[in-house]
């Protein structure tokens, strides 16, 4: 058995290596299962099925009405351009891939995934970064012709700019920028034809903890460099600094009625969260920018806690212009339960701009974001998948390219996954969830605090598990799995919980099953687990578990829960 699994392990080695010497991409290579089931180790999966059940969102959407969030589940840091009748959004990925998702509208209300920019190693790599590390708060922006995106890949790199002449791609590798420190760049084109980076950093000096900056460079697209001696100080701590406000970043900056207008965020990711606006008339940009006496333009802290359906963590914003002059703002948020928790990750929302006396406004101060309000005066584009609103996504694995709302972790390479139209085969990894390695895992969004996901699988051979799985991060997650041992087959649940992952339940399969359908079941802060043989009915193997493990208040880090499946070389499986 042991020459058996190094053999297996050397020829998954192999195949690692040979992949890695080819571009990853977004299409899966195809093969027979005889000749996969030849060479390695493999889990073969007939569907996925995911449903959002939230209560917010029962009902229809009335006529002319639209509903927030407009990105449900993990969409954060949202961007926006316009070219014509058409949006852009990218949003922060982390070391998700493909990375940084380009999602396409023409009415701001209904998205699309149109596909990927960073879709290559050749763009840049993210071994051994935890999942939180990555890809940091994008700007897009088109420009004559041009698609520019701005973006920081934190702990391998810094920030770096990519151009496409179509948003769908393919995108270019990166301009790296080494004088442009910290995080959150945006790029912005002047009327004159100046170019100008504006980013997150360090102050001149750290006055308490959370001090930070805005910087200004001015850029030279055609050169791809930074100006030299052009650095500028634009915001020194925030709004008002004798209140030493924490975490001013996320930078954009626009021109309107001849006046320049930077908006940022300020108070941290969780609940003190908020957007900030600041103007000068300096062409130079060069004079200091004057904060708005009615900041924040945009918060939820002043809201009651335990107020019903609560949407938290607002700001982070950014503004797009539309052909009738009127302007709105995507934004980040999050819909909490028991008042601050929340599993979905932060979210996309939508809100209209309103200006008085020269000032943008976005939502009144102690006012609650809506989930429905009237929607942009826009030809209503069609809904092929929708992402936000209670919908049933189903993938049957009917085609040889993987669907884009899929992701994996860190590496471009998905040389361990095949689609032969008829099923998807994981090649079993010896690198579980917990590892900061790739395992053999692809995921999508939970998108509502009600769900339930399935999937149906063959049982895989000796020495292989594999399964579904809830995902927040290498030390918080389930993996409910199916493996063969000597005895039979065996259903189990494995649960991180700030640590390593440890079985916590298990049960004996039928001897006569070769498949089974597994099933989790996902309400609020509690979780349940089932599974099913044949034709039989869902049974229950660990039901109301917690699942506020799941949520970023526990786990940590930037990014929501993903649902997805996974397939592992199991060396401890029982013989």
């Amino acid at each position: 058995m042991q020459n058996t699994l190094q053999n297996t392990l050397l020829r998954l080695s192999l195949l690692c290596c040979l992949s890695a010497c080819q571009p990853a991409q977004q299409a899966v290579q195809q093969t027979t299962a005889a000749d996969t089931a030849a060479t390695v180790a493999e889990a073969r999966f007939d569907w996925f099925d995911y449903q959002g059940l939230d209560p917010v969102f029962a009902g229809p959407v009335p006529q002319g009405q639209y509903q927030n969030p407009v990105l449900a589940g993990f969409f954060p840091d949202p961007s926006i351009t316009r070219n014509g009748d058409d949006y852009y959004m990218t949003v922060s990925s982390f070391t998700y891939t493909p990375g940084l998702p380009i999602l396409h509208s023409r009415d701001l209300v209904n998205w699309q995934i149109l596909g990927y920019a960073l879709t290559r190693e050749s763009q840049l790599q993210m071994h051994d970064l935890q999942v939180s590390r990555g890809i940091f708060a994008p700007t897009l922006r088109y420009h004559n012709g041009t698609y520019y995106l701005i973006t920081t890949v934190v702990d391998r790199g810094g920030n770096f700019i990519l151009t496409a002449t179509d948003p769908a791609g393919p995108w270019s590798d990166p301009i790296w920028l080494p004088e442009v420190e910290g995080i959150d760049p945006d790029i912005f084109f002047d009327d004159d034809g100046k170019v100008y980076i504006a980013h997150n950093g360090d102050p001149v000096e750290s006055l308490y903890e959370g001090h930070k900056a805005i910087w200004l460079w001015q850029y030279d697209p055609v050169r791809q460099k930074i100006v030299p001696d052009s650095q500028q100080l634009l915001v020194n701590g925030g709004v008002d600094l004798s209140t030493k406000p924490i975490w001013i970043e996320a930078p954009h900056l626009y021109k309107h009625d001849g006046w320049y207008y930077l908006l940022c965020a300020e108070g941290g990711t969780a609940d003190q969260h908020s957007a900030v606006i600041f103007r000068s008339r300096s062409r130079s940009l060069s004079e200091p920018f004057v904060p708005y006496s009615g900041n924040p333009i945009l918060t939820q802290r002043d809201l009651a806690p335990e107020r019903p359906d609560p949407i938290t963590t607002a700001g982070h914003a950014d503004f797009v212009q539309l052909p009738d002059n009127s302007w709105w703002a995507v934004f980040l948020a999050s819909r909490a339960y028991q008042q601050r928790y929340f599993n979905t990750g932060r979210e996309t929302f939508l809100l209209p701009v309103s200006w008085q006396d020269g000032w943008p406004h976005i939502l009144p101060a102690g006012e609650a974001i809506p989930y429905r309000l009237p929607a942009p005066a826009l030809a209503a584009s069609p809904v092929a998948e929708p992402l936000t609103g209670n919908f049933n996504w189903r993938d049957e694995f009917n085609s040889t390219t993987l669907s884009l709302h899929w992701n994996s972790l860190r590496s471009f390479d998905q040389s361990w996954l095949s689609l032969n139209g008829q099923q998807l085969s994981l090649q079993a990894k010896a690198v579980a969830l917990d590892s900061l390695a790739q395992p053999a895992f692809i995921a999508r969004r939970q998108q509502h605090t009600h769900f339930a996901a399935s999937s149906a699988l063959q049982i895989p051979q000796n020495n292989v598990s594999a399964g579904i799985v809830a995902f927040q991060n290498e030390q918080h997650h389930y993996y409910l799995g199916v493996r063969r041992h000597s005895a039979g087959a065996e259903v189990f649940l494995e649960q991180a919980n700030g640590s390593a992952p440890q079985q916590i339940v298990s049960l004996s399969l039928p001897s006569a099953a070769d498949s089974v359908q597994l099933k989790i079941s996902g309400s609020a802060g509690s979780i349940s687990f089932y599974f099913a043989t044949a034709d039989n009915a869902w049974q229950p193997l660990a039901t109301e578990l917690d699942a506020m493990l799941l949520s970023t208040q526990v786990a940590g880090g930037f990014v929501g829960t993903m649902l997805g499946l996974h397939s592992r070389l199991d060396t401890e499986a029982k013989q």
